[in-house]
């Protein structure tokens, strides 16, 4: 279809296409032009006097919120800084809502001037007409800026604005009726020779002729014309649909932007679309047209002025669609060929010549794969992509709009004249049908809608607040978003809340820079976006190699075709680590409060340890997490545990090291689900849901039922419509069953709440999740320890001293990482380079804060230490080195120098200290330091029961609770603290007794520890105490062998009972040396020992009966029998 009839009509018109695929730097020179002028202009009025305009415009109101009103203001202000020096010569009026509000709406804080609207659906504010014209006339203003949505196609608002005296940013109400509609628009189109589908008014014709556009007569579309176009009910569309043959697209002739549009398949489909689109779009006249199948969306950008001038500014290609909604847009249009591309904006030109056109507007074509292009639509309004021609024709669109409303020809504007090459501040009259120089694009634009859309899950809308926003712009990418970083969506806003803009030489650059700014791009909120799947399209070989159609997302969408997920097991375990640290905060905040207010909850309630259940893509993975610090958290899965470095961030984020890379990632919970992002890549975790309950997945508010109360509906089927954000959504249903109504038509509704039960025909259809049964693949040693040995000390000792603070893991992974630690712990104490190595460490960071002489002297000593460290003889030289200091400080005469070389050499001082009594000293210093930690706490716990001490900290510590919480949060682990408490003391005093010594006053202090969950390390400490003062092991043993050898005669096997009886009632402590006598060479001596440990074991008993006997080993062995003493109460006597 090459469209000569169009062609003939405009013979004048003859020139090279502003869009096309010539993308050569023409047009540079004129760029470069010297934009200095030699006057000023101090304000609107003064501007319509120089530029030849007719009216003032100083305040404008804008009739629109979100992105558009942000634009708006935005770009004006530029030009207005650029004309007058002064970015608020021209005032924004602006319309808020309560809902805007709450929102904390962007462009709020942007305007001027702000007007109190009520609140709802649109009809009650941005698209109430009469109100937009009430507030325009009570300000008052001189203009009204629509932008695109509410209330921008009707006519009725240029109209009541006329009458006002108040000028519209846009075309007349006969223009926008003529060409904004649908389907009086399609009348047009095919009045003027331009190709349409086949459709319901197709056919439909206005006479009008080359002599009525010179006479500047406008076209006009009577009332019963239109009508003809239009379908009236089901049965009329029904009809028209068989006429034109399926498939077929219903449309309302005022929706636009996704909304009142559906594609239809068959006749049985039609009914509930019809209905569809009425809902969205009320009272809107509705028409059938052809479904055009592989068909790509061009457009063209078009610019009228009062004086009946109009030109195209190239074009652009709008075919990456979901829902007829476009979601990436790019210009100029390379996909088609130059000449046919030619004739789109001829025939564009000639339509708006036609209806006497004046403002921006946009003509919407189908280009089919043959070369063919139809007239789809004209929008009489600037579209949201607008900034992709902004980009590559160098035109400020909304300033061209307030200039055209000032009466301001199109050959006086600034913009305008460098794009034809002629001097800026000119104002020679410029031949558009036949310039001079032809106007070029200037390299390529990609622009990405940023929407407030989950798709997972059908680019499902949804509302909520923003957390965090953050858009890095570049010389060649920018962007403009309607909320911040604090504000958020609701529920009557547009789902758009931003749009960004790449600008390259070609098309592959402005790829390329757009997906890196995507990637970039970081948006954290209550809602999904689709952030994410569009570097997934952006990335796609097909959309790369511009083979893609209308059609294109919404088949990717129907195969499942899905955004690049994080690797699953990292989204596992940083969606566990979210849950858990989440149940952490809320345990100790709530326990806070419950302090602050008096309350006394148990310790027990404070976690340390928390399961986490995820269900992933049918699979569902039981994790256990526990804290081993504030920030090392341990993750335990199906017998296997790994350690992450976690630190939670301001914004609510944690950063993590796991497998040897750090992430950052957040989460947001939702009603049945975790989303958890990590990088800017997104996986949803399901909770486990009962299946009978279906619960609203946003807020909106339920429009129809589909099905009967009570009745059946098998899985899949829809069972209700809702609306989502001015979209009609539906709800459907995972299993068959009867369904029972909760909510009613019309109710409102918030995300989770129940809409209807149902009763499963079959509960056991129900698709059962299957467990997850690998391991954690093992992780390397955390990068934030390092391998030397004095780090490795301070590392395991920081861990002890987090056990002694509460953070315990649980059994068994508990016993076995205290043990290793305890003995790394005692191994690098006992090590003679431990000292050495922390000075050297210190002398790096202080070595150029201290005299080189001292360092010089130090490191002398250093050396001398390292070259004797194996002598058993060799003792960390700490008094050598506190005498260098001190020297060098008798040399300085001046206090002040005195003070700066102590405050230098105050970590090394601290080091001369703790090994002040060698390495010896320094490991009691260590251990009893840890014991201490101990003790603090546990003595808070002892004069009363746990309510009665915990009310006594909160009277001690007011108002600050949060010592009180440490010390019941360490208290609540008290059994695993006695471990390593009893460990801590083996080590220290089992391998040298001496020590225990020096240690007796916290042992005392131990053994005067009252309650029962403190016994254990009570009774440790009396026992070491006991032993302390005992003789050597050696001593006694040789005093109970000579016992034993003498109690026996000449002959081995006499007992002189005397002897042993004093072996028995002795009271020193002879159970750790009577075992060694079992396997005596003597074997009276055995039957000995064996006999005085059970009698000494059991005194306070009766024995009955002791019988010796040897195994077939011929070990000794005894039996023995007893009873409670007589005295006993328990005791009962059998006679």
């Amino acid at each position: 279809m090459e469209g000569h009839s169009c062609q003939s009509l405009f013979p004048y018109l003859h020139r090279p296409s502003m869009s096309g695929p010539h993308l050569v730097k023409k047009g540079r020179e004129h760029r470069k032009m010297d934009l200095q002028r030699d006057f000023t202009v101090a304000s609107p009025a003064e501007f319509v006097t120089r530029f030849g305009g007719s009216r003032v415009i100083e305040k404008v109101l804008i009739a629109n919120n979100g992105i558009a009103a942000v634009k708006c203001m935005r770009s004006i202000r530029r030009w207005s800084y650029e004309m007058f020096r002064n970015e608020r010569t021209i005032r924004f009026v602006v319309m808020v809502t309560p809902e805007d509000l709450k929102a904390n709406a962007e462009y709020i804080k942007m305007a001027d001037h702000y007007v109190p609207v009520p609140g709802g659906t649109n009809n009650n504010n941005y698209a109430n007409v009469e109100l937009i014209v009430d507030i325009a006339k009570r300000i008052p203003v001189q203009g009204v800026w629509a932008g695109w949505g509410h209330a921008s196609e009707n006519p009725k608002l240029p109209e009541l604005l006329d009458k006002a005296g108040i000028s519209f940013l846009g075309p007349s109400s006969k223009a926008m009726w003529a060409l904004g509609d649908k389907v009086a628009s399609s009348i047009v189109a095919q009045s003027a020779d331009i190709p349409t589908l086949p459709w319901s008014g197709s056919g439909l014709r206005l006479d009008w002729a080359e002599e009525d556009q010179q006479q500047g007569r406008a076209i006009n579309v009577p009332l019963e014309v239109y009508r003809q176009g239009c379908v009236h009910d089901v049965s009329d569309g029904l009809a028209e649909a068989e006429r034109i043959g399926y498939p077929i697209v219903i449309k309302a002739s005022e929706g636009g932007g996704g909304k009142g549009i559906r594609k239809v398949e068959s006749s049985e489909d039609f009914p509930g679309y019809f209905r569809q689109v009425q809902t969205e779009v009320p009272g809107s006249p509705i028409f059938i047209m052809q479904l055009a199948q592989h068909a790509r969306h061009l457009e063209v950008q078009i610019l009228a002025d009062d004086y009946g001038n109009a030109i195209s500014l190239f074009g652009r290609d709008c075919s990456i669609q979901r829902r007829h909604q476009k979601i990436i847009e790019e210009a100029p249009a390379t996909i088609a060929a130059f000449s046919t591309f030619e004739q789109m904006e001829r025939c564009a030109v000639r339509l708006a010549k036609m209806v006497g056109y004046v403002s921006a507007g946009t003509v919407e074509y189908l280009y089919s794969e043959d070369g063919s292009f139809h007239f789809l639509e004209l929008n009489p309004r600037l579209q949201v992509e607008h900034p992709c021609t902004e980009m590559i024709a160098d035109v400020n669109l909304p300033a061209a709009q307030l200039q055209i409303a000032m009466g301001i020809p199109l050959h006086r504007m600034k913009d305008i004249r460098l794009l034809y090459g002629e001097s800026p501040w000119g104002d020679g009259n410029i031949n558009f049908e036949t310039p001079d120089s032809i106007p070029s694009p200037r390299g390529h634009v990609i622009a990405a809608r940023i929407t407030s859309e989950n798709p997972d899950e059908g680019f499902k809308p949804s509302s909520g607040t923003v957390q965090e926003l953050n858009f890095r712009s570049s010389k060649n990418v920018w962007g403009y978003f309607s909320v911040g970083a604090t504000g958020g969506l609701h529920e009557f806003a547009d789902s758009q809340f931003g749009h960004c803009f790449s600008w390259g030489e070609n098309r592959e650059e402005a790829i390329s820079n757009m997906v890196v700014a995507m990637k970039e791009l970081s948006i954290r909120g209550d809602f999904r976006t689709t952030v994410e799947y569009l570097i997934k399209l952006l990335e796609t070989e097909s959309f790369r190699n511009n083979d893609t159609d209308t059609g294109w997302l919404d088949h990717l969408i129907a195969e499942k075709v899905q955004a690049e997920r994080p690797d699953t097991l990292l989204g596992v375990v940083c969606g566990a680590l979210h849950v858990a640290d989440a149940n952490f905060r809320k345990s100790m905040s709530d326990f806070l409060h419950s302090l602050e207010r008096g309350q006394v909850l148990p310790a027990a309630s404070l976690l340390n340890s928390v399961s986490v259940d995820l269900i992933y893509e049918g699979v569902k993975f039981c994790l256990k997490v526990a804290r081993q610090s504030p920030t090392t958290y341990v993750v335990m899965m199906n017998g296997s545990n790994i350690e992450i470095d976690v630190h939670r961030l301001n914004d609510g984020g944690l950063l993590l090291c796991y497998d040897s890379c750090s992430h950052t990632t957040y989460m947001k919970e939702e009603v049945d689900s975790y989303r958890i992002t990590v990088g800017n890549k997104t996986c949803v975790f399901e909770k486990e849901k009962d299946p009978n309950v279906l619960r609203s997945p946003s807020a909106g508010k339920l429009l129809q039922y589909l099905v009967e109360d009570g009745g059946h509906i098998f899985a899949g089927e829809t069972y209700a419509e809702i609306e989502v954000m001015k979209m009609v959504m539906t709800l459907s249903v995972q299993q068959s069953g009867c369904i029972y109504f909760v909510k009613r038509p019309g109710a409102v509704l918030v995300p989770g709440c129940v809409v209807a039960h149902m009763q499963l025909d079959d509960p056991s259809s129900v698709p059962k999740v299957e467990p997850y049964t690998a391991t954690l693949p093992p992780q390397q040693p955390l990068p934030t320890v390092g391998e030397k040995l004095h780090q490795v000390f301070h590392s395991v000792l920081e861990n002890l001293v987090n056990v002694m603070d509460g953070y315990c893991l649980e059994e068994p992974y508990f016993s076995s990482k205290l043990k290793q630690w305890v003995a790394t712990l005692m191994k690098t104490l006992r090590d003679p380079s431990l000292p050495l190595l922390e000075l050297q460490e210190i002398m790096t960071s202080v070595a150029c804060r201290i005299p080189p002489s001292v360092e010089k002297d130090i490191r002398k000593v250093m050396a001398q230490y390292a070259s004797n460290i194996t002598s058993v003889l060799c003792q960390f030289p700490s008094q050598r080195i506190a005498n260098i200091l001190d020297s060098h400080a008798a040399t300085l005469q001046r206090k002040a120098d005195r003070e700066v070389f102590f405050m230098n050499t105050q970590s090394i001082v601290q080091l001369v200290q703790r090994y002040r009594s060698g390495i010896r000293g320094y490991m009691k210093c260590v251990v009893l330091d840890l014991l201490k930690r101990y003790l603090q706490v546990e003595v808070q716990f002892q004069q009363a029961h746990y309510d009665k001490c915990v009310i006594h900290l909160r009277e001690q510590h007011k108002p600050d609770m949060s010592p009180v919480l440490n010390y019941i949060f360490s208290h609540a682990q008290v059994s695993k603290k006695n471990i390593l408490v009893t460990m801590l003391i083996d080590q220290l005093c089992g391998r040298d007794p001496t020590l225990a010594d020096e240690l007796t006053a916290i042992l005392n202090e131990f053994t005067q520890l009252s309650k029962m969950e403190n016994s254990k390390v009570a009774l440790r400490a009396r026992q070491v105490l006991i032993a302390s003062h005992l003789p050597s092991y050696e001593l006694r043993h040789n005093q109970v062998e000579s016992i034993f050898l003498s109690a026996i005669d000449m002959y081995g096997h006499q007992f002189c009972p005397e002897n042993l009886k004093k072996l028995i009632l002795s009271e020193t402590s002879i159970f750790d040396v009577l075992p060694n006598f079992f396997y005596h060479s003597n074997q009276v001596v055995c039957m000995a020992a064996l006999e005085v440990y059970v009698r000494r074991g059991y005194i306070a008993y009766e024995l009955n009966s002791i019988q010796h006997h040897q195994l077939q080993d011929g070990t000794c062995a005894v039996d023995f029998q007893f009873m409670l003493p007589s005295s006993h109460p328990n005791r009962v006597d059998f006679h």
